[in-house]
């Protein structure tokens, strides 16, 4: 078992950092991209974006495998302290597999959005051929 600091790890992204180009520009070396999904989540975008845990619904996303000095550049550096990483079971090429996602411990009220945020995710969605949620 590799323990040094090239250890890879899944993560699921469901918002802008599903956007190859923009890992890239992070300084995050792109492996194994796979689509992937959550069951019993549903993507919420306030200011920022999250997962929220509903029954019956789905989130898409996609899956890379990082290094965790390449997740601390995700948010720990860009200043996205309000996310903590945690383990979820993601669908993949169907099978269930175990992931990290970063997720916000507090969701965002319920009138608040980022409509340019939205716009983006949606580009980038359609771009990846992923399904467009039904509400954010």
């Amino acid at each position: 078992m590799d323990n040094s600091e090239n250890r890879l790890v899944d993560v699921f992204f469901y918002g802008l950092y599903m956007d190859e180009d923009i890992l890239l520009t992070k300084g995050v070396k792109i492996r194994n991209p796979r689509k992937a999904y959550v069951k019993d989540y549903v993507l919420r975008v306030g200011k920022m974006a999250t997962l929220l845990r509903t029954k019956n619904n789905e989130a898409h996303g996609l899956v890379y495998e990082l290094t965790h000095k390449e997740i601390d550049i995700l948010y720990k550096d860009s200043g996205l302290s309000e996310y903590v990483s945690e383990a979820i079971e993601i669908q993949v090429e169907n099978k269930s597999i175990p992931a990290l996602v970063c997720n916000l411990i507090t969701p965002p009220l319920e009138d608040e959005i980022n409509e340019v945020y939205v716009e983006k995710l949606f580009v980038c969605m359609k771009k990846y051929k992923l399904p467009l949620p039904k509400e954010y």
